[in-house]
């Protein structure tokens, strides 16, 4: 009998099985993309810039005003939402300094393409 480790963790490190870890969005002139919670901002994504203790800069940032289709920032993450079209995603903007931030979530491809597909979101719609 052969038993399957889901995960391994050592010194403080968790470890994963290598068909576990998901396939990175696709870095934008050198940056990451990732999910932005802050203490009062709100949730943001966008390609990270600089992160200095809780102050992250973003470059072509959306804020997420609303979500459905995903339970928590982690899903959006890994897998964006099941319900697109529900979301309530803003217009990018070309930089912004967030001074709270309190989580920083990297995106996984999928979650990219899903989150490309959510147009951008004005009062009124």
């Amino acid at each position: 009998m052969t038993t399957k480790i889901d995960k391994l963790e050592i010194e403080g490190r968790t470890y994963v099985p290598l068909d576990q870890v998901k396939e990175q969005a696709p870095l934008h002139g050198g940056l990451e993309y990732v999910v932005v919670r802050t203490y009062s901002a709100g949730v943001h994504i966008g390609y990270l810039l600089k992160r200095v203790g809780k102050e992250v800069e973003l470059v072509n940032s959306r804020r997420v005003y609303y979500w459905e289709g995903a339970n928590t920032l982690s899903d959006i993450a890994n897998i964006g939402s099941v319900l697109p079209e529900k979301c309530k995603i803003t217009a990018p903007v070309s930089r912004i300094t967030l001074t709270e931030a309190i989580e920083i979530i990297w995106v996984t491809k999928k979650s990219a393409n899903v989150l490309a597909s959510i147009p951008n979101w004005t009062k009124g719609q």
